[in-house]
């Protein structure tokens, strides 16, 4: 275990460093905006690049320990951690200066032509971001990738799609060069809930490989969070494109809550039914591995 986690520290320092670099950036930020106010210029806010660079921080982190089970080969591999750690360091650099500058880095006013050119390379990077994690996605869809790790690699693939959704947001956000939609509409939220599918999905999926149930049990479980979180997301979706609110008490929010509740639900199972964890630890090897939900 200690050497596989070692050779993987290794292998993927590089990604490591830069998704460590984002939460580094993020509390300098924040220190700034708790001394000297968040505000800054006439279009900065410190706490959107404590937000943005923690966000892409964990997100990298979290594509880094699924790197080992996509499959892909050791050029592809390598290809894909240079690319991705580039547009990261560009996505950085763009939200923290300009922040600090009091410039929008997506969409300036009245910009210099400095933040015009900032911007238009933050539109493209964005794009070039979802461009490869597409690329990386695929290898999961593979038949040889999933029989290696059915079930996390069946977890992971629920995640991309839901990740699929929330680079849709962004993408609409540029597109509409505003979060914000209708009266109360926030893309905000579609856009970065989704990504935390790479955290929540495997997890629940690793969790539910580890336990004692048949194996038709512990693919029910990730069959019910990965879809689960997948329609509260298009639910959000929809009630923000209606340019409604997602704390109404209407439909859709009661919808995407419910669906959230029963990824949380799916997840508390798995953790429950591991023999890795709580009392389960010792009475877990009694249970027969055929135990059904």
């Amino acid at each position: 275990m200690e050497h596989k986690l070692m050779r993987w520290f290794k292998q993927e320092r590089g990604m490591i460093a830069t998704g460590l670099l984002g939460f580094v950036l993020a509390i300098g930020c924040a220190c700034w905006a708790l001394v000297a106010g968040a505000e800054t210029g006439t279009d900065g806010n410190l706490w959107k690049a404590v937000s943005f660079n923690s966000a892409l921080g964990l997100f990298l982190l979290s594509t880094a320990a699924i790197m080992p089970v996509s499959g892909m080969g050791h050029k592809m591999a390598a290809f894909f951690r240079v690319s991705y750690i580039s547009l990261a360091l560009y996505s950085y650099f763009a939200e923290t200066v300009q922040h600090i500058r009091g410039v929008n880095p997506r969409f300036p006013v009245n910009g210099s032509l400095f933040d015009v050119i900032v911007a238009g390379g933050f539109t493209l990077v964005a794009l070039l971001l979802v461009v490869f994690y597409v690329l990386f996605a695929s290898y999961f869809f593979k038949k040889r990738t999933l029989e290696k790790n059915p079930e996390l690699v069946l977890g992971t693939r629920y995640a991309m799609l839901s990740i699929m959704v929330s680079f849709a947001g962004g993408v609409a956000i540029s597109v509409n060069s505003s979060r914000f939609v209708g009266a109360e509409g926030n893309l905000i939220w579609l856009h970065g809930l989704g990504f935390h599918a790479i955290q929540a999905l495997p997890f629940i999926a690793w969790l539910a490989a580890g336990t004692m149930y048949a194996h038709a049990s512990r693919r029910m479980l990730v069959h019910i969070s990965g879809i689960a979180f997948f329609l509260g997301l298009m639910a959000m979706g929809w009630q923000t494109l209606l340019g409604r609110g997602l704390l109404e008490w209407s439909a859709l929010p009661l919808t995407a809550a419910a669906c959230f509740i029963l990824v949380t639900a799916a997840g508390a199972r798995a953790l429950l039914g591991n023999p890795g964890f709580g009392d389960r630890k010792k009475k877990g090897a009694k249970h027969s591995e055929t135990h059904v939900l």
